[in-house]
Order: C-alpha cells, then sequence, then structure tokens
C-alpha cells in the first residue's frame, strides 16, 4: 500500500471508481481509492440500474448524456462486459401539463444533443404493446409521450467493475477492506488520512463516500447536505406475457415510466422490476450509518408501495399475474434538491466532494468525467454552478436536510413546474421585516433557503401559486407590480443579497486582480465587476463599492454567499495585507425604485439627492430617518430611478416603516422578485448563474464595457485575448418572441435561424409587462446579433418567430436610471 498519491479517494462506489478513472483518462496515474469494505458495497449493488436521460437541468442533462455515452464505449476499451440493454426509455403523460414538462424539457434535450420523440398513445402501444392505453374512470388515459431511444439499463456492478479494470490498467491504486478512520491536515499542507491499514498522505482528497457522506464530512469539519433515503424495488417473478411477447420475437421494451403514478417498470430475466417513488418514504442515517450496516438491506414495506402497485397493475395488467420474488429496500442518498454534490469542499484547500447521488448509476461517468477535470485543469469544463456543493449554505441543519430530501424523493416524478416552490421545512431563514411583508399578500418562494415574496396577492385575491408552464393566477398581479415601479414607487427586500467588506492597505490591489474591470479608486465610486475562470467565463458578478479609504463593500447574488465567499477566502495574500468579512447577515436591503423614489427618500434623509449632488452609479453612507450608516448605492436591477438601501440590519423595522409612512402620498408599494424578474428581462440585464457563466465570457455576454483589457493581469485575461484573437463566437442577443398566447419563453430554449439550424439558447425569458411584449434573452452564433435578425425560438413545441432587439428595448438611453 503506497503511503503517498497525488490523488486520494474515499469510497469505492461507482462514483468514487469513475474519478479515478477519470483521473487516469487526465494523465494523473499516481492516483488511489481506499473503500472500507469492497467495491459497490454502499449502494450501487442494490441500484436498479437505470440510465434515465430526463433531466430538467442543463448541467445534469449534459453529466447523463456524457455517462451513457461513455458507457456504450466502455466494453471495447476495457475488455470488460457492462450489460448496457440500450431498450430506449418511455415516459408517459396522462395530462397536458405533463406533455408541457416533456415539451419543456425537449428544449433542453435540443441544446445538449440527446436525441428524442415526443409520441402519440398508437406509437406508445406500437413501442409497448402489452400496455393498457387507458381511458376509463379508473385509468387515465395516455394523451403522449416521451420517448428516448439511446437510454436503457444496466449492471451496475459489471459498470464499476469496467471502470475499475481502466483505472487499474493505467497505474491507479484501488485498495478493498481498507477503512478511513481519520483524516488531518499534514504541516505540509497535504491531507494525512488515518486508514485501518496504514496511513497513506495525498495532495488531494476526494469524498465519494454514498451512504457515509456526512460521517466522512465530519472528519474535516465539514456538514455535507446529503442523506440517505429508503428506496424500494419489487422484483417480480416470470411473466407469462411477457415470456410469451420475447419468444414471438419481440425487442426488449422499453423502460416504461408512468410519471402521473410515480413508478417506473423494467424488464428482468422475464419478469418485471417496479420502482415507486412513494410518500412515507423515511430519511435514514441522519446521524451516521452504524457498524452493523454494511451490505445491507432494510426490510420491505410493501403497504407504502400498494398505490402504486395497483396503478402499474391497471397499466400494465400483465403484472397482476405475476408473483412477487423480492422487496429491495436499500438506502440512496439524496439532497435538499434532488442534485449531486460535486466540486470543492468549502473551506479547504484540494479537497473534493462528489456525494449526494441519488441517480448515481446514470450521473457517475458524468461527475467522474468534470470532476477529474476540475482537479487536474483547476475548473471544470461545462458549468456546473447547479452541481456545486457550495450552492448550499450553513442552514442546511440535520434536520432541515432529513426534511428537504424526503420531501424530494417523493417528487422525483412531480411536474417540475418552473415556479415551483416546495414546501417542507419553510420558513427557515427570514428577513427582520418578514411578517410586514407577509401582512400585505406576500406569496413566498424560497432561494438559498431565504424566504422571498414572489408577488403580492391583493385584498380579496388567494395568496397561492398555480405553477405552470403557462401564464398563471398571478400573472396579471405581477403586471401591475412592474407596472408601479416604472410609474410611481416600489420596495423589494433584498436583504438576502451576498455582502462582503474588503478592507487594509492591499485590498484596491487585491480586487483588481480578481475582476475584468477596474476597481474603483474615489470615495464613493462603484463598478460592475466580473470574476473570471482561467478560461475567461464568468464565475461571480459584484458590485464594488469603494466606502472610504482601504474600505470596500462588496455585493453579490444571495444564492452566491457560500459560493463567493470561499472563492474569496481562498485567494487571500498570505501576507495579511487584505481584511475580508462576510456581513451578509448583519446588513439588510431594500430596492427603493421608480420616478418617486427620490421624493420619498427625501423626506428620510438631508442628504442632496439631485444629480449633481448624487449621480447615478455613485454612493454615499447617510441618515435615513433614525437610521444610520445606510450606504445609499443610485443602482438597482430594474432599469429606474432609485437606490439600493444597506442598512445596519437592527434598523429594518424602522426603515420600512418610515419609507412607507414618506411613500404613502406617492403610490408606494412592495413589488416581488417575478416583477423585478420582468423588469429587469426589459432591460437585457443578465442574471447571474443563468444568463452569465463559466460558459460564457464578458466579451459574448456582450459585456466589453465591463472588460479593462489595459489592465496589466486579472484572472481570465490571457483567455480573452486568445478569443478575441481568434473571434468571439457567440454573443448576447435580446429577443421579442412573437405570437405569443400563454407560453413565454423561460430559458433554455433553442434558438433557431429561418432555415430551421439551431444557432443558440435562450437562458432566460419573460414577458415584459411594461413593454407588453414576450422577451427572451440568450445566445447566438455571432453573425446573428444584430438588431432586426429574425429568429426562431421553440417553446412548448412550438416555433415561434423571434426578431432580435437593440439591448434595453425598455429605455435603452437609460433617461429613467438618470431622472
Amino acid at each position: 500500500m503506497k503511503s503517498h498519491v497525488r490523488v486520494l479517494v474515499i469510497g469505492g462506489g461507482v462514483v468514487g471508481v469513475s474519478t479515478l478513472y477519470h483521473l487516469v483518462k487526465k494523465g494523473w496515474t499516481d492516483v488511489a481509492l481506499i473503500e472500507r469494505t469492497e467495491l459497490t458495497a454502499g449502494s450501487t449493488w442494490h441500484a436498479a440500474g437505470l440510465l434515465p436521460l430526463f433531466n430538467m437541468s442543463y448541467t445534469v442533462g449534459q453529466l447523463h448524456k456524457y455517462s451513457v455515452d461513455l458507457y456504450k464505449r466502455l466494453p471495447a476499451e476495457t475488455g470488460q462486459d457492462v450489460s448496457f440493454h440500450v431498450s430506449g426509455n418511455l415516459r408517459l403523460a396522462t395530462c397536458k401539463e405533463r406533455m408541457d414538462e416533456y415539451q419543456k424539457y425537449c428544449g433542453t434535450a435540443n441544446t445538449i444533443g440527446v436525441p428524442f420523440e415526443i409520441i402519440s398513445p398508437a406509437r406508445v402501444k406500437q413501442l409497448w404493446p402489452l400496455v393498457e392505453l387507458g381511458g376509463s374512470a379508473d385509468t387515465a388515459a395516455i394523451v403522449g409521450a416521451l420517448y428516448h431511444p439511446d437510454d436503457g439499463h444496466i449492471a451496475p456492478a459489471d459498470l464499476t467493475m469496467a471502470l475499475r479494470k481502466g483505472a487499474r490498467s493505467a497505474g491507479a491504486e484501488i485498495y478493498e477492506q481498507t477503512e478511513a478512520l481519520g483524516i488531518e491536515r499534514a504541516p505540509s499542507g497535504e491531507w494525512k488520512v488515518r486508514t485501518s491499514k496504514a496511513d497513506i498522505t495525498a495532495e488531494h482528497l476526494v469524498l465519494a463516500t454514498g451512504n457515509y457522506a456526512r460521517q466522512t464530512g465530519r472528519m474535516i469539519g465539514l456538514n455535507v447536505p446529503a442523506i440517505p433515503v429508503e428506496h424500494q424495488y419489487i422484483v417480480y417473478e416470470e411473466s407469462a406475457e411477457l415470456k410469451a411477447y420475447r419468444q414471438g420475437g419481440g425487442r426488449e421494451l422499453a423502460v416504461l415510466r408512468e410519471s402521473d403514478e410515480s413508478y417506473y417498470l423494467r424488464e428482468e430475466r422475464m419478469g418485471w422490476i417496479l420502482g415507486p417513488y412513494e410518500k412515507g418514504a423515511p430519511a435514514r442515517f441522519a446521524d451516521g450509518v452504524p457498524d452493523w450496516f454494511g451490505r445491507n438491506l432494510f426490510p420491505g414495506d410493501l403497504d407504502r408501495l400498494v398505490p402504486h402497485v395497483e396503478a402499474a397493475q391497471r397499466r400494465v395488467p400483465a403484472l397482476e399475474n405475476c408473483g412477487i420474488k423480492d422487496i429491495v429496500n436499500g438506502p440512496i442518498s439524496y439532497t435538499p434538491d434532488g442534485s449531486p454534490l460535486i466540486g470543492p469542499a468549502w473551506g479547504l484547500s484540494n479537497v473534493w466532494l462528489n456525494e449526494g447521488h441519488s441517480f448515481g448509476i446514470t450521473a457517475a461517468g458524468g461527475s467522474g468525467w468534470q470532476l477529474a477535470e476540475w482537479i487536474v485543469e483547476g475548473e471544470p469544463g461545462i458549468d456546473m454552478l447547479a452541481v456545486d456543493p457550495r450552492r448550499f449554505g450553513a442552514y442546511t441543519s440535520k434536520r432541515y436536510v432529513v426534511k428537504k430530501n424526503e420531501e424530494t424523493y417523493r417528487s422525483v416524478f412531480t411536474i417540475h413546474f418552473p415556479d415551483e416552490e416546495r414546501p417542507d421545512a419553510r420558513p427557515a431563514k427570514t428577513s427582520p421585516v418578514y411578517d410586514r411583508i407577509d401582512a400585505r399578500g406576500a406569496v413566498w418562494g424560497q432561494r438559498y433557503g431565504w424566504e422571498r415574496a414572489n408577488w403580492f396577492a391583493p385584498p380579496g385575491v388567494e395568496r397561492t401559486d398555480r405553477w405552470s408552464f403557462r401564464r398563471s393566477n398571478y400573472f396579471e398581479h405581477v403586471g401591475n407590480e412592474a407596472r408601479r415601479m416604472r410609474e410611481r414607487v416600489g420596495i423589494i427586500d433584498l436583504t438576502p443579497f451576498t455582502k462582503h467588506e474588503v478592507t487594509g492597505p492591499g485590498a484596491e490591489g487585491w480586487l483588481d486582480s480578481l475582476v475584468a474591470n477596474k476597481v474603483p479608486t474615489r470615495i464613493g465610486r462603484m463598478a460592475l465587476c466580473h470574476a473570471l475562470t482561467f478560461r475567461g467565463g464568468i464565475r461571480s458578478e459584484f458590485t464594488i463599492t469603494k466606502i472610504a479609504d482601504q474600505h470596500y463593500y462588496v455585493v453579490s447574488a444571495g444564492a452566491a454567499e457560500r459560493y463567493d465567499s470561499d472563492y474569496l477566502c481562498k485567494l487571500l495574500p498570505a501576507d495579511r495585507s487584505v481584511g475580508l468579512r462576510n456581513i451578509t447577515n448583519t446588513r439588510g436591503c431594500f430596492v427603493l425604485a421608480g420616478p418617486n423614489s427620490r421624493a420619498v427618500l427625501a423626506q428620510l434623509t438631508d442628504t442632496p439627492l439631485d444629480n449633481t449632488s448624487f449621480p447615478w452609479l455613485t454612493a454615499q453612507t447617510i441618515e435615513a430617518g433614525l437610521a444610520v450608516d445606510v450606504y445609499a448605492l443610485r443602482v438597482n436591477f430594474v432599469g429606474a430611478l432609485g437606490w439600493e438601501l444597506h442598512f445596519p440590519i437592527e434598523y429594518a423595522h424602522h426603515l420600512f416603516d418610515a419609507l412607507f409612512e414618506a411613500g404613502k402620498p406617492h403610490g408606494i408599494g412592495m413589488v416581488g422578485m417575478r416583477a423585478m424578474e420582468s423588469l429587469r428581462m426589459e432591460k437585457s440585464y443578465r442574471m447571474w448563474g443563468s444568463d452569465m457563466t463559466p460558459d460564457y465570457t464578458p466579451f459574448e455576454a456582450s459585456l466589453d464595457r465591463f472588460v479593462r483589457m489595459k489592465k496589466d493581469s486579472f484572472i481570465g485575461k490571457a483567455a480573452l485575448e486568445r478569443q478575441l484573437a481568434t473571434g468571439v463566437p457567440n454573443r448576447f442577443v435580446t429577443l421579442e418572441v412573437h405570437g405569443v398566447a400563454d407560453a413565454d419563453p423561460l430559458g433554455n430554449e433553442p434558438l433557431f435561424d429561418r432555415s430551421g439550424r439551431m444557432i443558440g439558447r435562450a437562458t432566460s425569458g419573460y414577458y415584459g409587462h411594461c413593454l407588453k411584449k414576450s422577451l427572451a434573452i440568450g445566445y447566438t452564433q455571432s453573425e446573428f446579433q444584430a438588431p432586426g435578425t429574425q429568429l426562431q425560438v421553440q417553446i412548448l413545441g412550438e416555433r415561434k418567430e423571434a426578431t432580435v432587439l437593440r439591448e434595453s428595448p425598455y429605455d435603452p438611453d437609460n433617461n429613467d436610471l438618470r431622472a
């Protein structure tokens, strides 16, 4: 057993072995894996082996596609069969909303190159002769289906062994019966792992421990938000009907998923495997896996499964004639949002997570691919924000994760509406004025644990969302809020903003080295700045304000708190010339905006607010009412005259009440996040995480004005120089979509030229209530960026005509902002 390696992977499931395999593929062969018992002993051995390509996430979809493609070529590469049955996958729909979901997914599938078909009930019957099309009182009629011809199922153990063979043949070491007992930081900065056999030191540490994620994380002080949930599937005896069908020349049936009844069904040795996702499945091992639980299962609980069994029997009558051979009930790791944790651990250098895989067989190849890329190259090859472990924060307590994971499990087959807001473990984090906002009719959503008002129900209107892929019950009310901010004055509570204080003699130079724009040098100046990856993609967006000498206030997206804080902390200079403090929870933020905002704020402050005294894109520290030390930033995300008021959190109640009292004569009111979405679309404002990602450079995002190429150096500059030399391949565009009746673009829609060739993708979309236009923003190949260019966008299966607009179609000269 080696005493030192470059990378040590802990965990011998398919995810860990895939990571090892991909590291050697990247040329790092001084790598090893340790497994406490034997390979596949965690959840891999009892997994059903399904390979669903369906996923609404642009990132996860790419990972799954890579996996399926990899698994098809592994046998030829390694000489090890993986028992991949490319039987296809058939997802049934029994309602219009489900078909909308499938059509929305098809936009994502188009943009990442996943083959699919939307098919009719007749085609369903042709592909699956044993299915009952329904239409009776107890069996809903199939109205259509989504068919993936490249999907299927695989033998998880065989797959793991093929990856093992590929890794070992290139020099990787695998040590079974070797348990990690403790981890500590060596004086060299490397990681020393004490095992049941011997100590081993590694430069990089990868945790791929599945059900043991929380225990392994605790060894190095991490609270990993991954806890297993029981998943059961039923193994049936031989089916006479299936056997007759196959002996009659029928091909293997596609994996069948009746999403509206929450189960999957596939062939298994002339019988069936039926896997429901039922209500009431409990989270297990929240405090860690007990010593006695090794390659074990839980007792089956058939009572929980009965509704799904009965539904499956109605849909596939052949099931009624089959006996049950076994019920497999094992732990499967989950996270609060159902996506895995792939990427760097927060607060620790050279520690990487590949945990929380609820669909680990499908994701193993892709997760190993990108994590190896990240470790070796310093960053991944695709945008990984949707699976980055730092998308969660310190709010993920044990009880929070238990509740959310159980909710996520039972929601696997629910319709994933774009405006869906799941209710469990809420409210958790709230602004100090939560009760005041709630009293004004807030309909709440959640982001990064924070409660946020999505819209406001007027008196007499039900405070509820009717989730949809189309315009819904809140459409009119969101429009009224947007017009209030354009025509009068509104308040948005953006207390969840991430806020950092950067101080010290080295503050300016350090910040300037991190971002493409020039950091402000004069007190009261601010700049919109972008931190880039080494490949030039957009990693983060910061509003940087100089508050005083050697004192900067840095604001970024609320959902980026741990993501940005970890990034900044890891890049701090060693000479202690820079101080960094996360003050997110010590300052609140109200956006006061609209043409009457100056008149409202003037009643609370003696600070002159005219354009000469307080120009656009400047900041001052003011008193507002009784509140002191208020950072007033003349900037906002809605494109109106106004200020962001960043105040000491203890003044939240007073300042909120004072603003509303002063605003009464001016028509003040609350504005929610959905109205903000409409307003920012009208201004072509890019949203971090959707429109600005590492997939695109600031030149592609048409943010050239925020890049100072004459600066000496900043992260990503060399990549931008190369792109300018070779040509910028894509450009950001704003589109008006024509002929929309009730379904606006929402993001991840493919864009086509007039000949039908796909030339880009929309990254966001919404209805612009003040412009009265259906809008999309996104990226096209550069030759299609000119205003007036005619394109097409696919929305829920329909091609709509679209016209490229001038950027910022509302108030393109920013007269409102400068008012």
